[in-house]
Parts: structure tokens; sequence; C-alpha cells
């Protein structure tokens, strides 16, 4: 089958994560994968052998998701706009998918709902529909108002053959953070966590008794960084640093310049994943990704929720997780090196922690269930 996945990510890089994590699921099922991606481009997490098509990129003005900003900075504009939607249509019509899934949408993303509509009524409208299917996490932002639900809903309705919540219920279901009305209700699949295969203890042992501090791929770590900074001066152990976000070298330099002997400072390192089987305890925001590799490693972790902007959805998933052995979180307002320090301390010396917590199998079970919804038109 031909399976088109439609993602756009403003801030961080989780949702494309998880697209391309689906799409390689497809891949190796037999199927033709295409990610459609308007946001910015991610050469971190792509490989040769991923069919990407490339949209004219957006992102968030910070945390200000009303406000889309082009590549270079500037407000996108209508008619940058319209060609976005121009080329979404084109590879709508060139790729004729067989099953069609979005990302978030429409549970949120609203703010590019005119390029989804225009994207849904014309997959409606082919002479062989696809399969059309919401994708979401485990965790979305609440609904600020009884209307945006309501949105939801309605866009379910008229588009959709089925939700996939890629998420294990029995962890985090989605009513913790998403109202799930009778209608919603018989629409949803569980699909389990969306994850690549379990990394693996490495040979080399990279990231070998110390303590890994993160905070994913976007550009919002530095009170993490700069309070990891201030406990590694207290404490015995080894700290690794791992700077994300675009362009990093800048910030690297600077916390250099700060760090104390104990500290290694260096970029995202493409071997994460496995160093966290290495690792004495991971410090780290509360993204979907960074959880589900944390979980899977059974590493002890502490979690920093981003909640800048009024966000809630890492809070909501960090406490959740944290009901489990060895796991803590330090809000953004509680955070300091005293603060932190205390919460290590607990976790490393918790007990330790299943590794098969959770189902991790969402790929490969997605891929299972669209198969047999299209098989069954």
């Amino acid at each position: 089958m031909n399976v088109m996945i439609v993602v756009t990510h403003l801030l961080g890089t989780g949702h494309l994560a998880r697209a391309l994590t689906l799409a390689r699921a497809y891949t190796a099922a037999g199927d033709v994968a295409c990610v459609v991606s308007g946001g910015m481009p991610a050469p971190l997490l792509t490989t040769p052998a991923d069919r990407i098509s490339q949209l004219p990129p957006v992102r968030s003005d910070g945390v200000d998701f009303s406000r889309l900003l082009t590549a270079d900075g500037k407000e996108a504009t209508p008619n940058y706009m319209a060609q976005r939607q121009a080329e979404l249509l084109a590879a709508l019509s060139d790729f004729a998918p067989d099953i069609l899934i979005t990302e978030l949408f429409p549970f949120g993303r609203r703010i590019l709902r005119d390029e989804f509509r225009a994207l849904l009524e014309a997959a409606k409208a082919m002479p062989q529909p696809p399969l059309i299917c919401a994708s979401i996490r485990d965790i979305l932002a609440p609904p600020s108002k009884p209307k945006k639900a309501a949105f939801a809903d309605d866009m379910i309705t008229e588009f959709y053959d089925t939700v996939l919540v890629h998420s294990d219920p029995t962890l985090t279901p989605l009513e913790i953070s998403w109202p799930v009305s009778n209608n919603l209700r018989p629409m949803l699949c569980y699909t389990g966590f969306v994850a690549p295969p379990a990394a693996g203890a490495h040979s080399d042992a990279a990231g070998s008794a110390e303590i890994i501090v993160s905070a994913g791929g976007g550009d919002v770590g530095a009170p993490v960084y700069a309070a990891a900074i201030a406990a590694a001066s207290k404490m015995e152990q080894t700290f690794r640093i791992l700077v994300g976000g675009a362009e990093p070298q800048d910030r690297i330099v600077a916390l250099r310049k700060i760090a104390p002997p104990n500290v290694t400072v260096e970029a995202a390192r493409p071997d994460f994943r496995q160093m966290l089987y290495h690792a004495a305890a991971s410090v780290s925001l509360c993204g979907y990704n960074t959880a589900l590799d944390i979980l899977q490693a059974g590493t002890p972790a502490v979690f920093i929720p981003f909640d800048d902007g009024g966000e809630v959805e890492q809070g909501l998933r960090a406490n959740a997780l944290a009901e489990k052995d060895g796991i803590a979180v330090v809000t953004r307002a509680n955070l300091t090196a005293e603060t932190m320090c205390a919460a290590l301390a607990k976790v490393i010396t918790a007990p330790k922690r299943d590794h098969g917590l959770g189902r991790f199998d969402g790929a490969m079970r997605t891929v299972e269930l669209t198969h047999g919804l299209r098989s069954q038109r």
C-alpha cells in the first residue's frame, strides 16, 4: 500500500520523529511510505532511506503557537501558506495514498486547519479515497475552550475512519488530557507506544555510570543545562550534557566555560538511546520520545517537564510516570541545584524498574490495524 503521513512540528522534533518511526514500520511491512513534513528540516532524525516530501517549512514563534515563522524568522505570509497548501495537495495527487495519516490534527495544529481541511476534502474526493486516520500521542494539550474539543469531534466525524492513540492505556489513557466524548470514544484505537526497537546496551558502554542530561531536539533546554551544571558542582558523579536544537555550538562553548571538571558538554549524539542503558541516571524534559527511550532502557530518571507558555502536556505525562519506581519530577518553578541533587539521589537509590513497563510495539500495531481497516473497505 501507499501510506502518506502528514506532519508539521513547530517547536521540538517529537512529532516528526514519531511520523518517521511509523513510516519505517510501514516500509518494513512492504508498503511505500512517504512523510510530508511541514516543519523545519531535522537532518539528525532522517536517513537516506526515508522518503520525505518537504513543504515550505514553518515554526512557531517560540511558545507562541498562534504565530508562524519561516526558516529565516519572518512571519509566514498568506502567499507563503498558499504555496504550502498547493504543494501538499500536489503530493496527495502524485502519491495517491491508500492510507492517509495526519499527525496531531485535528486535536492540535488548528492554526493549520485550512491546509488540513483542503487535504482531507481532496482525499475524500479521490476516485478511490484512502483510509483516513488521525495519529495522536499519549498526552495532548488539553483544550482551553470547549469549542476546541467540539472542533476535533466534528472533524473526526466528517473526515476520519479512526483515531490512532499511540499510548498504553494502562499508563497514560487519553482521558488524562482530553475530554473523550461518546462520539469520539468508539473511534479510538490504542496502538501502544510508538518507539523504535529497543536500543539495548552498546559495546563501547558510552555514558557508563554517568548522569546524562538532555533536552530533546528543540532550543528550550537552557534552564535544565544551567541547573545540571550547578548540581554537578555539589556531586561526585560525572555529568554529560547533550545539547540539542539548531546550531548548538555557541551554547556548547558557553556551557563549557562554566562547567566544573566532572561535566562533559557536547552536541546531542545519535547513540543517546544506547547510552541510557549504561547511565547512572537521566535528567531530561518529558517529551514523548525521550520518555519512551527512558522507559525502554529502565534508566533512573528525573523529568523536568517543559511548561513555558502554559504547556501542560509534559507535566501530565511526567506525573503519570512518576508513580513508577526510579522516576521523579522537578518542576521548572522548583528547579535548583539542590532540588536536582535530591531528585537524583532518590531515583538512583530506588528499586530497579522493569524494562518491559508499557507496550512499545505501537508502530507495528499501527501497520496491522490500518491494513486491516483498509482491507475491509
